[in-house]
């Protein structure tokens, strides 16, 4: 995408953004606006179920959360000498949930190539 990495990893660890790139997410509850290792909070799926979540690890242009303590999705932002990738590292045990990553990551594109205008 045309967006920098470091757009691209705003919108991964704004909060207040994630339902508007999160498929499967409707709200999201948690002390700080941007994640870090440790952050805690819940998220809305379905628009209805609250299931809370834990960061485990977050690094630059990295990070991973458990969530109901299971371990959930990985998300990265990568540079690239036209702009920048993002995409998900998903548990096998979830492969079912790759279409909801792939619209994910074309949502994520969307936003942060606006932001990057």
């Amino acid at each position: 995408m045309a967006a920098s990495v470091d757009t691209v990893w705003d919108v991964l660890t704004d909060t207040d953004c994630w339902s508007d790139w999160g498929p499967s997410v409707t709200a999201v509850e948690t002390d700080n606006r941007y994640i870090s290792a440790g952050s805690t909070g819940r998220i809305r799926v379905a628009g209805a179920v609250w299931l809370p979540f834990d960061v485990t690890a977050c690094a630059p242009y990295r990070w991973t959360w458990d969530v109901v303590r299971l371990p959930a999705t990985g998300h990265f932002a990568e540079e690239r000498t036209d702009g920048s990738v993002v995409g998900f590292e998903i548990p096998p045990l979830a492969t079912g949930y790759v279409p909801v990553c792939a619209r994910a990551c074309q949502r994520i594109a969307t936003i942060a190539t606006r932001r990057n205008e």
